[in-house]
C-alpha cells in the first residue's frame, strides 16, 4: 500500500471561527493558524495524527449555505472521522448531542459502529469507531448499535 489515510480535507465555510469553535468544542480540535490569500482565509485545524482540516473561508462564495440530501451533494457527500477509542467515540456522541448536533443515534454496521452529525455549515460527517464486538457480517444502515438509545447521552 503506497498511502496511509488522509492528510487533510478540505472544506468551505462562511464564518471560520464558528466552524473552528465546533470542532474544538465536540473534537478537542485545535486550530494550528490562518493566512490571508488573495481569494479568502485558509485556516488549519489539527484533528490529530498528523491530519488536518483545511477550512476556507472564500470572499463571496456561498456554497457553505447551499445544502441538498445525501447523494445529491456533488462529488464529496460526507467524510468520516475516526475516533481513537470506544470511550473518545462515546465523549464525541455525547458533546455532539449536548451541541445538537445529532440525536445520538449509533449504527452497528457490524465491524464498526458509526454516528452521523452535522457541522454548524450543515455538512453532515460522521464518526467511525471499531466495534467492541466485531463480527464479519455488514449490518445494514439504521441497525442500532447495543447499549445507546437515541436522545441519550
Amino acid at each position: 500500500m503506497l498511502l496511509d489515510g488522509l492528510n487533510h480535507i478540505a472544506v468551505l465555510t462562511n464564518d471560520t471561527d464558528r466552524f473552528v469553535a465546533f470542532y474544538r468544542d465536540a473534537f478537542g480540535a485545535r486550530s494550528l493558524g490562518a493566512q490571508q490569500t488573495p481569494f479568502g482565509t485558509i485556516t488549519f485545524v489539527d484533528i490529530g495524527g498528523g491530519r488536518s482540516l483545511n477550512v476556507f473561508q472564500v470572499h463571496g462564495n456561498t456554497e457553505a449555505s447551499r445544502q441538498v440530501p445525501a447523494f445529491e451533494r456533488g462529488r464529496l457527500d460526507h467524510f468520516g472521522f475516526e475516533a481513537a477509542s470506544i470511550d473518545a467515540f462515546d465523549e464525541a456522541r455525547r458533546r455532539l448531542m449536548s451541541m445538537g448536533a445529532t440525536d445520538g443515534f449509533v449504527t452497528d454496521f457490524g465491524a464498526h459502529y458509526s454516528l452521523f452529525f452535522v457541522d454548524p455549515d450543515g455538512l453532515e460527517c460522521e464518526v467511525v469507531v471499531p466495534s467492541p464486538a466485531p463480527v464479519d457480517v455488514f449490518h445494514p444502515p439504521g441497525t442500532p448499535a447495543p447499549g445507546y438509545a437515541v436522545g441519550v447521552p
